[in-house]
């Protein structure tokens, strides 16, 4: 089997409608597609169950996670509902690593208030305490590494290797969204179930929004594929489309992300009015902590190069505070018990010139100082 790199490029060309020669894939958009005779069909029969190019983008998603299986939803949020309404019913309990999109524990705690899907949470580190923590009804671990914003790393091996020695019912789901299946491939480290939000870098450009879900077993697969056929949130032809092509150049884009992030997180712990610095050595995703005499308020108005904006992986370099943007939504005492200050600063390091970037940073702390 190719490599990484070439599957990304080559993965989706020459598909089996190879008529013209063409090197892009080519995008449909039809919403119906005709018969060939009663109880006849071509393989695709209706968009909302599949189209040829989503088709083409989930055979693609699928072999660069290493899975079998993989679905294009609308939205990072259509691929975690999809998870947990495939996999979880009333009465159920999972656990969840504490440290995670703002978004995931606003969607955990509607599930639980609406539907008695309780959970709980753990430290992303003592694997004996996680097991201690399982109950009867438990049937999903979610796992989000490195973790947003604090940049934990989890074992995810030792992670699934525990919980499925003592009980191989319970699935081990990973949100791989920040070191994407570049850094990561979860499914080859015993994971059972790996979330993208795609509209991160997967899509990189800041001009998709999309999610996946990816799997290795097909009965998780035929569960996943009842659910979306049931709710329809699948992605469209032309997302679908953009995104093939996004993947193209994700590996070299994901370097280029690394080699800024180091470069940037160094140059930041030597700077003044920087406390700490949260990086986990790869990827391009660092946090830091802006000292209290500075304002950071007048540090996002100072930003020349790099944008205050809320999402990440994109070839810009997007700035995002966590406390009252992805965050807001958890009680401030869970918050601050996770690290996530008034003065946590996220930043998703782009594809601009790593000096540009870390000096636009630098300027903007040191313009900051009350």
């Amino acid at each position: 089997m190719a490599k990484l790199a070439t599957q990304l490029i080559q993965g989706a060309n020459g598909t089996e409608d190879d008529r013209t020669g063409t090197v892009v894939p080519a995008l449909y958009l039809s919403t119906a597609f005709r018969h060939p005779g009663l109880g006849e069909s071509t393989g695709f029969d209706y968009s909302r169950l599949t189209t040829p190019t989503r088709a083409l983008l989930e055979t693609q998603l699928a072999t660069i996670e290493k899975g079998s299986a993989a679905f294009a939803v609308s939205s990072g949020m259509a691929a975690i509902d999809l998870v947990f309404s495939a996999f979880t019913k009333t009465g159920d309990h999972f656990i969840a690593s504490d440290d995670l999109y703002g978004g995931s524990f606003r969607y955990f705690d509607e599930r639980q208030a609406k539907y008695q899907i309780n959970y709980d949470t753990w430290d992303g580190v003592d694997v004996d305490g996680l097991l201690l923590k399982l109950q009867p009804t438990t049937r999903l671990i979610w796992l989000e590494t490195p973790s947003n914003p604090t940049m934990k790393v989890i074992d995810i091996e030792a992670v699934a290797t525990a919980v499925h020695a003592v009980r191989p019912d319970i699935l081990v789901a990973v949100d791989n969204t920040f070191l994407t299946p570049v850094y990561q491939q979860p499914l080859t480290l015993g994971a059972d179930v790996v979330v993208h939000s795609a509209t991160k870098y997967l899509g990189g450009h800041n001009d998709i929004l999309a999610g996946a879900v990816v799997v290795n077993n097909a009965d998780l697969a035929e569960s996943l594929s009842q659910q979306l056929t049931t709710t329809g949130q699948n992605l469209d032809p032309f997302d679908a489309w953009l995104l093939i092509r996004s993947l193209k150049t994700l590996n070299i884009r994901m370097h280029a992300h690394t080699a800024n992030a180091r470069y940037v997180a160094q140059q930041l712990k030597q700077t003044a009015g920087v406390d700490q610095v949260l990086y986990a050595g790869i990827g391009g995703m660092i946090s830091f902590y802006l000292n209290t005499q500075y304002a950071v308020d007048t540090f996002l108005k100072n930003l020349q190069i790099c944008s205050f904006a809320e999402s990440l992986g994109s070839v810009e370099t997007l700035i995002t505070v966590p406390d009252v943007q992805t965050h807001h939504d958890m009680p401030e005492a869970q918050r601050r018990a996770l690290g996530i200050t008034p003065n946590l600063i996220r930043v998703s390091v782009g594809l601009e010139d790593q000096a540009d970037i870390a000096e636009d940073i630098i300027q903007a702390i040191t313009h900051s100082k009350e």
